[in-house]
């Protein structure tokens, strides 16, 4: 059986490349199964995120929301045209189609809507079977964006699953009359069953070694969920000082980024002072070299012995690796995964998230460790989700009732 997968396996944000593989890996385990995954901004490999992506990030950000979706509109149109042919011809020769993970069901702006929307079109026209698979959802979305997600309903539907409890209700809250997900864990849970993320010999790193993934503010400001006064470690200054707190602590500190260019270039800043410079020279703190691929993201995590991140999937990689971690808030969605595994005591979000109450947090994170079998049970959830997936896809078996989505037309 031919099944493509679609999703943004070839972003620069790493996390997306962690569970496209993860989910690409499970599925091709099954007899039979060949599977292949097409990114939806029409990437073909690890790296080659065009160069100037940093600087229209930071175009779109000053720009006011109709522009931006205007902007956006502009930027994608040919390029869309063209993916709509080459998908076409690849989905002419599938079998399936399947649509996930990630938090692909969100409207920055038009970009996913506008990909997605193209996507179900060309779905729709080929009347071969989507899944859609453990996705995330926000919760606002334009009516545009209603209507181009809304073309779900013209398709044949056999699997709609979404990742946790958060996109459940974002998802019954656009489709109120609509088929109800179930809800699938992440597949970035199964990290640790990828082949190169296996660990190899003992850590290089001292045990009391802290890894700061850093995050550009602007990316969080553009892309949080809710209000900016949730954002957690958003300027330069709280960054400094908690590094400061954390080597007074004992601490070594390694600063590394999910892959995104402008999180590498803001981690560099934060080096460009001298107490920092100083804390460097003395190996107290380093900065890991941008991570290309997944594998040395993986690298980077064990690494070290505790880690602190907005990014959702590094925290969920550390977690399926057994590393402990503390979440920064910016978006619902990061407390929705540390609220599903039972981890709300290592989430930081709000004014009260002082750089004295995060440094305290990873103290007792690493000291605390992770429960084996609350983990455990959730990684064997996650490959359940793979199993109900597979099992879907397998049986093929047309409903006799096309699913129909209805999408509220206004908003």
């Amino acid at each position: 059986m031919k099944v493509l997968v679609f999703n943004v396996k070839f972003s620069e944000n790493l996390g997306d490349g962690l569970l496209a593989q993860c989910l690409e890996t499970a599925l091709s385990n099954y007899p039979g199964m060949q599977v292949e995954t097409i990114d939806l901004a029409g990437r073909t490999g690890f790296g080659t995120t065009h160069s100037r992506r940093q600087l229209a990030i930071r175009a779109l950000h000053v720009l006011p929301p109709f522009a931006r979706r205007l902007a956006v509109k502009a930027m994608l149109r040919s390029k869309l045209e063209k993916l709509a042919k080459d998908w076409s011809m690849k989905i002419d020769n599938a079998d399936a189609v399947v649509v996930g993970g990630g938090n692909l069901f969100q409207d920055d702006d038009l970009n996913f809507p506008l990909k997605i929307g193209t996507l179900l079109d060309c779905i729709r026209k080929s009347g071969k079977p989507l899944a859609v698979y453990a996705v995330g959802v926000s919760g606002h979305w334009s009516r545009e964006a209603r209507q181009l997600f809304g073309r779900l309903e013209e398709t044949h539907l056999i699997h709609l699953s979404v990742r946790d409890e958060l996109a459940l209700r974002h998802w019954k809250r656009h489709f109120p009359p609509g088929m109800s997900p179930i809800v699938l864990p992440d597949p970035g849970l199964l990290t640790r069953s990828l082949p190169h993320a296996a660990p190899v010999g003992d850590r290089s790193s001292p045990p009391a070694y802290a890894g700061i993934c850093v995050t550009d503010p602007v990316i969080l400001q553009r892309h949080a969920g809710g209000p900016a006064s949730d954002i957690a470690l958003k300027t330069v200054e709280e960054y400094r000082a908690l590094i400061r707190q954390l080597i007074e602590a004992g601490y070594h500190i390694r600063l590394f980024c999910n892959g995104a260019r402008e999180d590498q270039a803001f981690a560099e800043r934060l080096l460009d002072e001298k107490t920092m410079q100083a804390y460097r020279a003395r190996n107290w703190l380093n900065l890991a070299g941008r991570p290309e691929k997944p594998e040395e993201l993986i690298d980077i995590l064990r690494s070290v012995s505790v880690v602190l991140a907005h990014r959702l999937h590094a925290c969920i990689a550390a977690y399926s690796l057994a590393i402990p971690h503390v979440g920064l808030g910016w978006d619902p969605k990061v407390a929705s995964f540390f609220k599903s595994v039972g981890r709300e005591t290592f989430f930081a979000a709000g004014p009260s998230a002082t750089p004295a109450h995060i440094a305290a947090l990873i103290k007792l994170a690493e000291g605390n460790g992770i429960t084996d079998a609350r983990r455990e049970e959730t990684l064997a959830a996650a490959a359940a989700g793979i199993e109900t997936l597979h099992a879907c896809l397998h049986s093929m078996t047309p409903p006799t009732n096309r699913t129909k989505l209805l999408v509220e037309s206004s908003g």
